[in-house]
């Protein structure tokens, strides 16, 4: 029963769902459930949205494949990359925020620990499930920018927010959760934790979270230099740590000393220009610090994403360094592998084991991306040992082979679920098929529904049309180019289900849309 029902029977105030965090995830995740007309209550603990670490220098995060897919399928793209359209990044380059085909461009694409790939290396010709389109491409976004809109969004599709109001403890039964907010109390079926790394609801329901300690502290921070010439730009290794100079002035810092300073003191000017004189091994001298912060490469994991009526999405299930930008995107892919799922969970429609596939499916994916970041610290270490092994990295990565491959793993294109199918493209992205009648498969997901796609028009899939009522829209269409593909199945998060490369039977396709969306 959904709270529009609550109400209409005179019950108490009801959420469905309430949300733990105004950031990215918790906004996306917020929309995703109202696409199924569910109440959803966001609590926010700052009552500002604005800090200047969401905004340039320190805001900028770099969206990729499976994201840009994501707000591309809702109809958010556009929006987000209204952001600085005529700002010029450099020859080649697109603006932060501007869309430009992957294939048109050429420079850097990304880094490994540093060490960048080109463009120019990339063999995306490999990648025989991917087609070119609006969501084929890779921009930046300032977060207070990306919030905003996301915000926006949320507040048009009926989602309430209160900000000020931080998740202050919960007690959970089998049938719903009290929330408690201040001197608030709330109500709701479900709650789920996007509160960052050290989310509250993830301590107080005692999710187990395991992982490694910190090995350096990391510092970002803007200064003023008696003299800015005496520290070059780029990146520099040194023998206790490693400093980047991405303008005058603005640097990203990491002192390998376990993650001693991390929260632990005040960030001083003084504090900072020791810890860059000793980094750096140069006299330096900050006559001015503007901003600064810290972080660490400590990952941690909960071991389950899911305790009863209790769900974790984001930083609050898996936390990180930010080496590689990979944290938002992770994040983002949670909120939208659980928006259909816990809608479904909410309706009462759906089938066994439904909601437990959010962990099943997004706790590797998760554990893979804290791999994939300890890999890299292993690079960034002060000893010869990681030195040699950036050597060999860097002859490896600027191989046609190497660019492709780092590609795939920091664009998300190796992205696939196991949904137990043997066809290759089962728990990939669905390619963004170019209808016959000019629509994108892409546009055709924005209500949040799946689409069982019948490119031969088969009269047994035109029997199953309608069957699972307004969960799976049937589309009778050919495409531009099927990819030798005769239908396919996909989910309401654009991930394929089921697929067939020859004439389908129609109880394969109602054995797969009945494992997903709940009907015989």
């Amino acid at each position: 029963m959904t709270y529009e029902q609550h109400a209409d029977q005179g019950n108490d105030l009801v959420y469905d769902v309430i949300i733990a965090g105004a950031g990215p995830v918790g906004l996306f995740l917020a929309s995703e459930l109202r696409l199924a007309k569910l109440s959803v209550l966001v609590l926010e603990r700052s009552e500002d949205p604005h800090s200047p670490l969401k905004r340039l220098p320190f805001g900028m995060r770099g969206l990729w494949g499976p994201s840009i897919e994501a707000f591309y399928r809702r109809g958010l793209l556009e929006r987000i990359a209204q952001q600085r359209r005529d700002d010029d990044k450099g020859p080649g380059q697109p603006a932060p925020g501007a869309i430009t085909s992957s294939s048109r461009l050429r420079g850097p694409a990304g880094h490994f620990a540093g060490i960048q790939f080109d463009y120019s290396n990339i063999d995306s010709s490999r990648w025989t499930y991917r087609l070119p389109g609006p969501a084929d491409t890779q921009f930046g976004s300032e977060m207070e920018h990306l919030e905003r809109v996301l915000a926006a969004h949320a507040l048009s599709m009926g989602v309430e927010i209160q900000r000020g109001h931080g998740v202050e403890g919960f007690e959970s039964s089998n049938d719903e959760v009290l929330v408690r907010a201040g001197d608030q109390r709330f109500r709701a079926r479900w709650l789920v934790g996007c509160d960052g790394a050290r989310s509250t609801v993830r301590k107080q329901a005692g999710f187990e979270f395991v992982g490694t300690e910190p090995e350096f502290t990391g510092y970002s921070v803007q200064v003023e230099m008696a003299d800015p010439s005496v520290l070059p730009l780029g990146r520099h290794y040194t023998e206790v740590g490693m400093y980047t100079q991405w303008q005058p002035g603005v640097f990203g810092i990491a002192d390998f000393d376990g993650g001693a300073f991390h929260r632990t003191q005040p960030l001083t000017r003084e504090h900072v220009q020791a810890v860059l004189r000793r980094v750096s091994c140069t006299d330096v001298t900050v006559e001015a610090l503007h901003i600064a912060s810290t972080w660490t490469d400590r990952s941690y994991q909960a071991t389950t994403y899911r305790k009863g009526r209790v769900l974790l999405a984001g930083d609050a299930a898996h936390i990180h360094s930010p080496l590689g930008g990979q944290g938002l995107n992770l994040g983002l892919g949670d909120a939208m592998n659980l928006g259909w799922k816990l809608a479904a969970a909410v309706r009462g429609d759906a089938p066994d084991g439904l909601l437990d596939s959010y962990t099943a499916e997004r706790h590797p994916v998760g554990a893979r991306i804290l791999e994939w970041t300890r890999a890299q610290v292993a690079l960034m270490r002060p000893n010869r040992q990681s030195r040699a092994l950036q050597a060999v990295v860097r002859d490896l990565i600027d191989t046609r082979d190497g660019a492709t491959y780092f590609a795939e793993r920091v664009w998300g294109v190796s992205l696939r679920y196991d949904l137990g199918e043997e066809h290759p493209l089962v728990g990939r992205s669905c390619p963004d098929f170019e209808l016959e009648d000019g629509t994108r498969v892409g546009s055709r997901l924005r209500d949040g529904h799946g689409l069982l796609l019948d490119f031969g028009r088969q009269a047994p899939l035109q029997a199953l049309d309608g069957l699972w009522g307004d969960h799976v829209r049937y589309v009778a269409r050919d495409a531009k180019d099927r990819l030798g593909l005769s239908a396919v199945l996909v989910r309401p998060d654009g991930f394929v289900a089921w697929a067939s490369d020859t004439t389908p039977h129609a109880e394969d396709v109602r054995r797969a849309a009945a494992r997903w969306f709940g009907r015989s």
